[in-house]
């Protein structure tokens, strides 16, 4: 593998590290109804695990209602279920072949662990950055024993190399910044 390789395969393995960071964020609760709350839920039905946007379509018709319209009625029941085990802190009621999630307005204490919830996900990302950065150098040095390198060219990839974990670290503290605002907000 030869430094650009190397690079390159770093910073796509960066991007996606966000990427999930990203998608774990859009599961916290904020004060407003949002798909993501509920559409990775497992649901056991038809004899296997399947995630509920799998199984039906999610609106959110009011600002903190979630509307769950499975596309089988029969798996109603399932759903209903599979969002009591999920342990989000939510009440499903059946409404005919739907169920409706109305989420109640969050105190400051729910507010405060919502934060401290996202805060620890953040810091997750941002140590998974850094294992993508330390496997990078490993590989870069692997590299330069084996030859073909100078070690100007080693000692630019590993700048280049630290540059991306900052500017990926920078951006999932941006995402912390903004969802912990959209949480606090009232």
């Amino acid at each position: 593998m030869n430094i650009d390789e190397i690079l390159l395969e770093s910073e796509d393995k960066m991007a996606k590290t966000e990427l999930v960071v990203q998608q774990e964020f859009s599961g916290v609760r904020t004060g407003k109804a949002s798909a993501g709350l509920v559409e990775n839920v497992m649901v056991e039905v038809y004899g296997s695990h399947m995630r509920i946007r799998e199984l039906a379509g999610i609106t959110t018709p009011e600002n903190r209602v979630i509307l769950i319209q499975p596309w089988d009625a029969t798996t109603v029941h399932a759903i209903e279920k599979g969002i009591q085990k999920a342990n989000l802190g939510l009440n499903p009621t059946i409404d005919k072949k739907a169920i409706r999630i109305v989420l109640p307005e969050l105190s400051t204490e729910r507010r405060l662990e919502f934060s401290k919830i996202v805060k620890k996900m953040s810091e997750d990302g941002r140590v998974a950055i850094r294992h993508v950065r330390r496997d990078g150098l490993e590989a870069l040095k692997k590299a330069s024993k084996e030859g073909g390198m100078t070690e100007d060219e080693v000692e630019q990839a590993e700048e280049e190399m630290q540059r991306l974990t900052n500017e990926y670290i920078r951006k999932i503290d941006a995402h912390l910044a903004f969802k912990e605002a959209e949480i606090m907000k009232v």
